[in-house]
């Protein structure tokens, strides 16, 4: 896109109007959708020193007329890494509600953004019809200069309440915005404070620009995140999760799984009891079970990526567990899932479709039992929703043999992560593992 002069432009710095044209405009033909306002309407507040756009922070800056300016340098950096973003619009990740009003916000929470809370707060407001005549109003939805509002998914279950879905790529747009305000915030504070006691006239960031204005580097307090490189392998949740400064700990790496989003939760295997790594919000959302009850999932379709597209680095993850890659299996609900959908997705019935021929239904699995008695456990396989209104039992599968099938199945498809994994490395592991948590409330996402 060629260079553009914009109104109230003065030596590389633009008006937050205009610096909101050029959003709009950088980012029309973006993947994910973006909205006017992001620099003037809430949740951006230029006084705070800041605004976020995607998962950038752009500094904001008063002029000496008193007018708020940023830099349009930022502001087309920020575009370019949002346009770089693909979105799969079916690729969903469930972000409420769950159990639990959203806690009050106060304070600086109001100048954070604290999205998940935001969006809950706003959906919960007004019923549905009140909702949608608010939205022809044309009230700016935006999140960090995303449009939630048209990306967002409502979904009705029978017997349940509403849910509310955002595109996986939206969601890790979201959280990696979440994340670069938190370290931008705490370094703008950590260093307010050491100003304050060095008694220093000027930042020591801040560069004055040709008016003699100072601006802040988005870079700067921007802290690098660091890969995961097996740290905290070995180690039992239950200890280091009570250990303090975990959490910061945690936050310092980027995912584990998809490499490209900043760690939020430390996932643990509840069979074993072991840190596998930490990973973010969006990946931890994927990898939990649909569970319908305690021994019942529904195979939903993001188990595609999970032993299909990207089961590698899924295989690889949940063998971080010693307990899981010393057996060569999975933990309980994650083995029910694969072998519905691997080792008895042949016996799907089909149905006539416009083009072709369209599975049958849905695929759900249960289990009597547990993996802690395996001679009595037994995986039961079923279809339902069916078109026809036929609800059929695929087949039943002891525990024992879906174990073997999986461990023939990983070989496979994963000859690293199998050769790693075998009897022979029991030692220290627990007789017994322990029973597998349900955890149907939505709220505790770092399960399984």
């Amino acid at each position: 896109m060629p260079e553009r002069v914009m109104p109230g432009r003065t030596d590389g710095l633009i008006t937050l109007g205009a610096a909101d044209a050029l959003w709009v405009d950088l980012t029309a033909d973006s993947a994910v959708l973006t909205a006017s306002g992001a620099f003037t309407c809430s949740p951006a507040h230029a006084e705070a020193g800041y605004v976020l756009l995607g998962g950038r922070v752009v500094a904001t800056v008063r002029a000496s007329s008193g007018q708020w300016v940023v830099r349009e340098v930022e502001v087309r950096r920020a575009a370019a890494e949002l346009n770089a973003v693909g979105m799969d619009r079916q690729d969903l990740v469930r972000i409420g509600p769950f159990r639990g009003a959203p806690r009050q916000e106060g304070g600086h929470e109001e100048t954070t953004l604290r999205w998940r809370r935001r969006i809950m707060g706003e959906l919960q407001e007004l019923g549905g019809p009140e909702r949608a005549a608010r939205r022809e109003v044309g009230r700016p939805y935006h999140l960090a200069g995303i449009d939630w509002r048209q990306m967002l998914v409502e979904q009705t279950r029978a017997g349940t309440q509403r849910t509310w879905w955002l595109p996986r790529a939206a969601v890790r747009l979201l959280d990696a915005a979440e994340h670069t305000e938190t370290q931008w915030v705490h370094v703008a504070r950590t260093r307010r404070a050491s100003t304050a006691v060095t008694e220093r006239p000027s930042h020591p960031r801040q560069a004055p620009d040709a008016d003699g204005r100072r601006t802040m580097s988005p870079e700067g307090p921007t802290a690098s995140l660091r890969p995961y490189n097996g740290e905290l392998e070995g180690q039992l949740y239950s200890v280091l999760s009570r250990k303090p400064g975990t959490s910061r700990r945690v936050a310092g790496w980027i995912c584990a799984v998809c490499g490209t989003a900043p760690a939020t939760v430390l996932d643990h295997c509840h069979e074993h009891g072991y840190v596998r790594a930490p990973v973010c919000q969006s990946c931890n959302t994927q990898e939990r079970p649909d569970h319908l009850y305690s021994n019942d999932i529904r195979v939903a379709n993001h188990y595609t990526r999970l032993f299909d597209t990207d089961a590698g680095d899924w295989l690889r993850h949940w063998h971080r567990c010693p307990g899981c890659r010393a057996r060569t299996t999975l933990p309980l609900p994650h083995l029910a899932a694969w072998t519905a959908h691997i080792a008895c997705g042949s016996l799907r019935p089909t149905h006539r479709a416009p083009r072709g021929r369209k599975p049958c239904g849905v695929l759900r699995v249960s289990w009597t039992g547990s993996q802690n008695s395996p001679r009595s456990c037994l995986l039961t396989v079923t279809v339902e929703f069916c078109p026809s209104g036929e609800h059929r039992v695929l087949a039943q599968v002891p525990y024992r043999e879906a174990a073997e099938r999986f461990r023939v199945w990983l070989a496979e498809t994963a000859p690293g992560v199998a050769a790693a994994a075998g009897p022979d490395r029991l030692d220290g592991l627990p007789a017994h593992s322990r029973p597998v948590i349900a955890d149907t409330s939505g709220e505790g996402l770092a399960l399984f």
